[in-house]
């Protein structure tokens, strides 16, 4: 984070404009996490709106990385017996406390950021006829080399014991050059069962959330042991029709036959999820060492290398939310980062690959049916 402020700091210096601040930051890799406070202490430096835009982008793709080394609490891990006590507490929360939370409305807001690569249009021959999204390119970058926001959207939601109920998406995922995660993002209670049955918890470190220390446990799960469901929509699946009639001079298909060649070929391309569900995973488990609350949790699938879907990261922030006259624990934030072949197994289309992120608050909590 050291060097990304040194950057943006001279170049405020320097009085670069919104648009070359906003293409050095195309260029940066982050090893570490972006945060929400340490942006926002960035503002002074930020020209404009695209430069504000790109910081987004840094820190949905930064999402899954630990802090800074510098901003992590100097304790000494827990002990074995103090890593299992408050492991059993974080098992007896995910399992009554958190399991039987009530049903609940909301609305959720999601950003979507991506790279803009062509895919394939509904019918086809061997070139793909999408063309690129409305936008210009910033500084003579393409759009199709970087990531930005493309929209936001707020959906009303349900959540039964603390997992989203999403409403029907008829949307036309995939023609219209996007993804869509069609599964409700891991739920707390089933991921930390699948990790405790797979006894692979350990303890990892600690770190700051909300300026206070939290205790971060590692997991895998198994392909064996895992049960969370994938689905991403759509990728396209080429049929192949038409006739081809060819005749020459020498006589091949008889006298008096037209010397030339004749025929069409032409692709029709249907469009298909990428569903799994029982996928090997891994994430962490962030919580709070005096109450063995999770405050956050990743999970990151492990699809195959020739799946279409390469990534499928996710995190999601857990807070207190008043409902009446309760305090409940409850989603507050997702980020959402993927990576999946554009054109899926289309030789076609070509090899591309396309990322997805998304950024997601939920709000305006209430009771089912209010």
């Amino acid at each position: 984070m050291a060097q990304l402020q040194e950057m943006l700091q001279s170049m405020h210096k320097d009085n670069k404009d919104d648009g070359e601040v906003a293409l050095a930051l195309k260029q940066v890799q982050l090893t570490e996490q972006l945060t929400r406070p340490v942006m926002n202490s960035f503002a002074d430096a930020v020209p404009g709106q695209q430069t504000t835009e790109q910081m987004y982008v840094l820190e949905a793709r930064s999402a899954m990385l630990p802090t800074p080394a510098a901003d992590q609490p100097k304790t000494a891990a827990l002990d074995a017996a103090a890593q299992q006590a408050l492991l059993a507490k974080t098992a007896t929360y995910a399992s009554t406390t958190y399991q039987q939370l009530p049903s609940l409305s909301a609305t959720r807001t999601t950003l979507r950021f991506q790279d803009n690569v062509e895919s394939l249009g509904q019918s086809s021959g061997q070139t793909g006829s999408a063309k690129t999204m409305t936008g210009s390119s910033i500084s003579g970058v393409s759009p199709f080399n970087y990531v930005r926001y493309i929209e936001a959207n707020d959906v009303s939601i349900g959540m039964d014991h603390g997992v989203e109920r999403l409403p029907a998406d008829k949307a036309s995922w995939g023609p219209n050059k996007r993804i869509q995660l069609m599964e409700p993002y891991p739920g707390l209670s089933q991921v930390f069962q699948e990790a405790k049955d797979a006894g692979t918890i350990k303890w990892s470190r600690w770190e700051m959330i909300n300026d206070k220390p939290v205790a971060v446990f590692s997991f895998q799960v198994p392909k064996k042991k895992g049960h969370v469901p994938l689905t991403v929509c759509c990728f396209p699946s080429l049929d192949s029709a038409g006739i081809a009639n060819f005749s020459n001079s020498s006589g091949i298909g008889g006298a008096g036959r037209a010397t030339g060649g004749g025929g069409n070929f032409q692709t029709n391309t249907n469009w298909q999820p990428y569903k799994q569900k029982d996928l090997p995973y891994h994430g962490e488990f962030f919580i709070d060492p005096d109450t063995g609350v999770v405050v956050r949790m990743v999970t990151q699938m492990e699809p195959k290398t020739t799946d279409v879907v390469h990534q499928a990261d996710i995190r999601t922030d857990y807070g207190p939310v008043t409902i009446g006259d309760k305090s409940l624990i409850l989603p507050v934030r997702a980020f959402v980062v993927t990576e999946i072949v554009v054109n899926g197994e289309a030789g076609a289309g070509g090899y591309a690959e396309r990322n997805t992120m998304f950024t997601a608050d939920y709000k305006n909590y209430q009771p089912a049916g209010k």
